[in-house]
């Protein structure tokens, strides 16, 4: 048996599995609200638990054996190709299994209250379970097969979250969209799969666990395809997968519309699960990439894009929730800058860092929207401090951590982000991260101000979240001051060998510079939201801010020249060639001619007149003899 062999590893899986179908079966008819909410916060507990056990396991093991391994069975046999269904627990996917467990376990409490009395309460905590359970099939997937099983399921999971309230078409279409969006970026991954395994296969290594790929990737250095390295081609092919999944330019477009689902769903997609499986998948394939350095750069470039354009984007947003969601691309887009200048570790740091405050911060919202009654506009808001207090407070925390406070979390692992991004990207990429830094305190600050501090709106009505919402807060605002100076000297070396950066001797400047930038951020954000700025800019700014606050048209620029073009041709096709072509011209139509004509042929043999009957069975006898003869 293998030494590395630990059964435990399927119990973090199945408890949010048996809570999907328990409370998804017969939730609504044999729990109840209360019991189905309990059954699916206990199941996430569970897993937790037994992550944290495997965790402990995996650290009393050397630095250089710390693997743990699950094998179920051999699922796919054919040749000398097989694939395992089977699960790894090494330092990366042990950082990940917490993050997913712990965060969606505080998610999971908060929405026992933010979720009471809806008719779809014990639909919504069998979905969340489902979600997670996908989730960690992705992180703890010994291969790229099982992976992508994950990979998939979380896809679905979200257009059955996102669309929770499909009863409102703009809810439902919103699901629609993050679904066929992600599918667009899934193809790409699958044909990079395909592609490594069949190289691989044909340079005589089939073997498909990650350890294996390891090993054998160097064997496609020197492998084209299409006049194209192989290895920059597969990771190019599975990056624009990532962009997908990580909503990144081009396809970020359905992050923003998922704020359709309820606002727990927006904290656990957004924060710690399904918008990070690109992130984490970079880093699973770390040797490929370093393989392949064009596509390092693409990745980089990619990022800081992304993250810049975001931000902007985000500068002028009225909805709360909106302004999260674009921050959450930036942000992903920051972790992208990392993988791309090759600190896998430092992506994965931010990755954890952003999970902590990013959640808090979305929970937040959901306080506000719960206390104001559904208003999502921070115009129509205000003074909230006074009757939100514990929010206000918890919401200040996830502020500080996200805009870059110097000793907050968010500080801690954005700073090594860009001083990694210095040494690999040079200074222009550089300035970009750091006015994107600058851009991400103004629109938090802004956040925070409208909301809470400047003059109410008379919403005497507004009250603080119930302790169910506040706890689960809490907890995140203490990850979110303290969870950077906790993991900033620990988790880089934890999860060896993908932090490999030397030290930069301008560190110290370099940070100076991007704390100078996120306190200018706030104190703009401080200013122009005064009534009298704010005016002002906007009409001194009319055409610029139309275009911030229009998205720069990207779903529009989207709808006209993809979606449009496409549902005609679509259109034509289907219904000429297909519908009426195909299905009603040959199978229906074509089907009910050939047996018209059938019927009245053999009405022609059926006349009555028997010499003719004798003349066929003379025929037929004499067939029959001549072939058996």
């Amino acid at each position: 048996m293998d030494a590395n062999f630990y059964p435990l590893l399927k119990w973090i899986l199945l408890p949010p599995l048996a809570g999907f179908l328990v409370n998804g079966l017969a939730g609504k008819k044999l729990l109840g609200e209360k019991a189905g909410g309990l059954l699916g916060s206990a199941a996430i507990l569970v897993s937790f638990v037994f992550a944290a056990r495997a965790f402990s396991d995996l650290l009393s093991l050397p630095v250089d054996h710390r693997l743990l391994r699950d094998t179920l069975y051999t699922w796919i046999s054919a040749g000398n190709f097989a694939a395992d269904a089977a699960f790894r627990f090494d330092p990366l996917s042990a950082v990940m299994a917490l993050i997913v467990t712990g965060v969606s376990l505080l998610i999971h409490i908060y929405s026992t209250g933010y979720m009471k009395g809806d008719a779809g309460y014990n639909r919504y905590f069998a979905y969340l379970n489902l979600f997670v359970f996908f989730m960690l099939v992705l992180v703890l997937a010994d291969n790229p097969l099982v992976m992508f099983v994950g990979w998939e399921g979380v896809g679905l999971c979200s257009y059955l979250l996102i669309g929770f309230w499909y009863e409102d078409p703009e809810k439902a279409s919103a699901g629609k969209k993050a679904f066929i969006t992600n599918r667009v970026g899934d193809a790409g991954f699958l044909v990079g799969l395909m592609l490594l395994f069949s190289l691989l296969a044909a340079a005589g290594a089939p073997a498909l666990d990650f350890a294996a790929l390891e090993q054998n990737a160097p064997l496609l250095a020197h492998t084209a395809v299409l006049g194209m390295a192989a290895p920059t081609l597969i990771a190019l092919l599975l990056f624009f997968g990532a962009t997908g999944k990580s909503a990144q330019f081009p396809l970020y477009v359905w992050l923003p519309d998922a704020m359709a689902g309820p606002t727990p769903v927006s904290a656990l997609i957004h924060a710690a699960t399904m918008v990070t499986a690109g992130v984490y998948m970079l880093a699973r394939l770390h040797f490929l990439y370093e393989l392949a350095p064009g596509a390092l750069e693409v990745v980089m470039l990619t990022g800081c894009f992304t993250a810049f354009f975001a931000a902007v984007i985000g500068l002028l947003q009225k909805d709360i929730k909106k302004v999260l969601a674009y921050s959450t691309v930036s942000q992903l887009g920051y972790m992208f800058m990392a993988a791309g200048a090759g600190a896998f570790s430092a992506s994965v740091f931010h990755l954890a860092t952003h999970a902590f405050f990013k959640a808090l911060l979305f929970l937040g919202a959901g306080s506000v929207i719960h206390g104001m009654s559904g208003e999502q506009d921070m115009f129509r808001m205000g003074g909230l401090r006074r009757q939100m207090p514990y929010t206000f407070l918890l919401m200040a925390a996830g502020w500080l951590a996200i805009a870059g406070v110097p000793g907050l979390s968010g500080f801690y692992s954005k700073d090594l982000i860009l001083e990694k991004v210095f040494e690999s990207g040079g200074p222009w990429v550089w300035g970009f991260g750091v006015l994107t830094a600058a851009l991400t305190a103004f629109y938090t600050t802004r956040l925070l101000v409208l909301t809470f501090l400047r003059q109410p709106h008379g919403h005497e009505h507004a009250h603080e979240a119930p302790l169910s919402m506040t706890l689960p807060m809490a907890v995140l605002a203490v990850l979110a001051l303290a969870g950077g100076f906790l993991l900033k000297d620990r988790l880089p070396v934890f999860l060896e060998p993908a932090a490999r950066a030397a030290e930069n001797p301008l560190g110290a400047r370099l940070m100076l510079i991007s704390v100078t930038a996120g306190l200018a951020g706030i104190a703009a954000a401080f200013l122009l939201t005064l009534p009298g700025a704010a005016a002002f800019l906007k009409n001194a700014l009319a055409p610029a801010h139309a275009l911030i606050y229009n998205k720069f048209y990207v779903d529009e620029i989207y709808g006209l020249l993809l979606i449009k073009p496409l549902k005609a041709a679509a259109g034509r096709v289907l219904f000429t060639l297909v519908d009426a072509g195909l299905i009603d011209g040959v199978m229906v139509n074509g089907a009910a001619r050939a047996c018209y004509g059938a019927g009245r042929g053999l009405r022609r043999l059926q006349n009555g007149r028997l010499d003719r009957y004798a003349l066929v069975f003379a025929l037929g006898v004499a067939a029959m003899l001549y072939w058996i003869i």
